[in-house]
């Protein structure tokens, strides 16, 4: 298990330098100048000139890249043009924010389209089928900013059950926290939940056909039972490796719905450093959603090895 996790690191590492490559000379084609834009209106050309230098903007592109890969290596991503803070600073203060609102929001994409696969799958070509098809459709045919609207005026603002918007330290208020991040993540979670419905229910029709299901049956174990024990647990394995693609995708930020709620997230990080051209603060986001990408796949990869024993097995 540990080559196989050793090999799988290593084919990262060119992953992760291609993925450096394209975002580094993709941002260099965004229109505008940052350094005009941190020189103010007068745009003296004496400050100009020494912006440029101190961020070594005047050096050739490859240059620039390669000095800004050697300070990565480094543990240094560079200083925000917009806030003069270390990018790392930065990404570890909204770092915790996202992995909140990403588990939360999992976490109800699982309760919701697990079970609903489930049962559509088991109740095949019934009305809870089509019922469970038509609930899956909508998830995902819902705009996510237009559901987090709807529930903040219906929650929020008629109910006053949870608060319209904002955010709270886990570490800070525990309760309060839960709070805000209540319905961005189901409004994240239930467009997964679709997702997450629609491959559940796949996967279960596809075991369910299986010769050892039907003598599973034929020795009498109730219909749960060989849903539960033998279908499920098989069928387990592409959910694994879907949810994985999904939280990394969460990771990423969800940018509508971090404006709606205003949560200080990746989303509105990486929003805002577009806008103001802050080069070393989107360099550095992108790089980290491509490493947790990269460590969800890895961590989906061995949960697959360690739930099959074929694939123990050849390993």
């Amino acid at each position: 298990m540990h080559i196989y996790i050793g090999k799988r690191l290593l084919v990262a590492i060119p992953t992760l330098l291609i993925i450096s490559i394209f975002v580094f000379s993709l941002q260099k084609l965004l229109p505008g100048d940052p350094i005009l834009a941190m020189a103010g209106e007068e745009r003296d050309p004496a400050v100009i000139e020494l912006l440029r230098e101190r961020y070594r903007l005047n050096d050739p592109v490859v240059y620039q890249y390669f000095y800004w890969l050697g300070s990565v290596l480094q543990g240094d991503f560079g200083i925000s043009l917009r806030t003069n803070q270390p990018v790392l600073e930065l990404i570890c203060q909204k770092l915790p924010v996202t992995i909140q609102l990403a588990v939360m929001s999992m976490f109800f994409a699982l309760i919701i389209g697990v079970p609903i696969g489930i049962l559509a799958a088991v109740k095949q070509n019934t009305w809870i089928d089509y019922l469970s098809n038509i609930v899956a459709l909508s998830g995902l045919s819902i705009p996510n900013f237009w559901l987090g609207i709807m529930l903040i005026l219906l929650v929020s603002v008629h109910l006053g059950w949870l608060p319209a918007s904002g955010y709270e330290s886990i570490f800070v208020d525990p309760v309060r926290s839960i709070q805000t991040m209540i319905m961005p993540s189901f409004v994240l979670g239930n467009a997964l939940a679709a997702t997450l419905m629609r491959h559940t229910r796949s996967a279960m029709l596809s075991v369910m056909k299986s010769d050892y299901i039907r003598t599973a049956r034929a020795k009498g174990l109730s219909s749960w039972q060989v849903v539960l024990s033998h279908s499920f647990r098989n069928a387990l394995l592409p959910i694994i490796t879907l949810s994985a693609l999904l939280f990394g995708e969460l990771l990423a930020g969800a940018v509508l719905t971090e404006q709606i709620f205003t949560i200080p997230g990746f989303g509105k990080l990486i929003v805002d450093a577009v806008f103001t051209r802050d080069y070393a603060v989107v360099q550095g986001v992108v790089l980290c959603t491509a490493i947790g990408f990269i460590l969800m796949n890895l961590l989906a990869d061995v949960v697959t090895v360690l739930l099959n024993p074929r694939m123990r097995a050849a390993i």
